[in-house]
């Protein structure tokens, strides 16, 4: 668990490190509905674009307005000082404005030795399915095309399973974490996710049993609070760090980086078509606020989690201009609130130190107020 720890907190990991050096290719990504199987397939490392905590964006801000979210532009200022030059290609899909933006900018900079744009529906209807399903195609032709590797059916099903896989030993890091004795935190469960999400799966699946089997006996003791994290996409550990050094423990999140990306996951038999499968895994149940017309599924996804962790209270994230989340937040909240559940909503910057300390004293009264009731 302490070098998966150490590891999270740099870019280039050791393991990607040893992929490149061993001549390996590392395509980058940024959204929860891009199928890493296809990457996978062709013998490729995926890897989930994300800033641990850089605040410093003037060569970013230079191209992309600070009325961009500061998640979207802190990426950007990594991937134009060179942060990022590991990377062999870029997969963009049309999560929002900001993100989209974000790359693009970052391409025309730099350049990426493969660019491809996924396009994901906004809506889930008869015909989004079908849509999507011929986007994948074009998807993993795009792939073989660039990197001269063809992608077999049976090589997508082999990923399809591996990946379900995971996604099980994710949810048990899960359960660890939301039991009545915690056996880890929220600020470590982040720390293993983020990780998860930047090295090859072959040696993940490994790693994600021992460190189960490390915690399952673990027990966290007397916490003022068992708290929700929710919102926009954070890669920030020192945020939730900060949250659980005032005696509350982040039980469970609906974080994209984070439950939203593996919890409502539709595991797979093979046999039949695997874009099929992918279609409806990563997008049938894509809970992010870029979809229209489906607040219901990401409420009930939050009021689940709420009920199955036991949850005393709540908090609401987004960085400031992030519409969707924003929109959002105030939806969930008042949804939480009219069920009596207590909700922190807050708007912050992205990495940035001074709103810690602003932070602090919000959470030190949500806390308080949690206590009082």
């Amino acid at each position: 668990m302490e070098d998966v720890l150490r590891q999270s907190a740099v870019l280039q990991n050791e393991l990607v490190k040893g992929w490149k050096e061993k001549g390996g290719k590392v395509v980058g990504y940024t959204c929860t509905a891009t199928p890493v199987e296809v990457l996978e397939a062709a013998g490729l490392l995926p890897y989930r674009i994300r800033a641990l905590g850089s605040s410093e964006t003037e060569m970013a801000d230079a191209r992309l307005s600070r009325f961009n979210c500061s998640f979207c532009r802190s990426c950007l200022q990594l991937g134009l000082n060179g942060s990022y030059d590991f990377l062999d290609g870029m997969i963009e899909t049309n999560g929002c404005d900001h993100l989209r933006g974000m790359i693009e900018n970052w391409e025309r900079a730099k350049g990426f030795g493969f660019f491809h744009y996924l396009k994901v529906p906004h809506v889930v209807d008869e015909d989004s399915i079908p849509y999507f399903v011929e986007e994948l195609r074009i998807y993993k032709r795009a792939v073989e095309d660039h990197f001269d590797q063809a992608i077999s059916d049976e090589a997508l099903w082999d990923r399809i399973q591996a990946r379900d896989r995971i996604g099980g030993k994710l949810r048990a890091i899960y359960d660890l974490r939301e039991r009545e004795k915690p056996g880890i935190t929220g600020a470590e469960a982040l720390s293993v996710f983020l990780w998860a999400t930047a090295v090859p799966s072959q040696a993940l699946e490994d790693a994600l049993d021992s460190i189960i089997e490390q915690r399952k006996d673990h027990r966290i003791e007397n916490c003022r609070a068992r708290l929700l994290l929710g919102g926009a996409a954070t890669d920030e550990v020192d945020f939730v760090r900060e949250i659980e050094s005032l005696g509350a423990l982040v039980v469970t999140d609906a974080l994209c980086y984070g439950a939203r990306a593996f919890m409502p996951r539709i595991e797979s038999s093979p046999g039949g078509d695997p874009f099929k499968a992918m279609a409806e895994s990563y997008f049938e149940k894509l809970l992010c606020p870029r979809m229209f017309d489906d607040f219901a599924s990401r409420r009930d996804f939050v009021f689940k989690a709420v009920k199955r962790a036991k949850v005393d209270g709540v908090v609401l994230v987004h960085n400031k201009f992030c519409d969707v989340h924003g929109v959002d937040n105030v939806a969930l909240r008042m949804a939480l609130e009219k069920a009596g559940v207590p909700v922190l909503q807050l708007e912050k910057e992205y990495g940035a130190k001074a709103d810690l300390g602003r932070m602090r004293t919000r959470f030190q009264a949500f806390l308080e107020r949690i206590e009082g009731d």
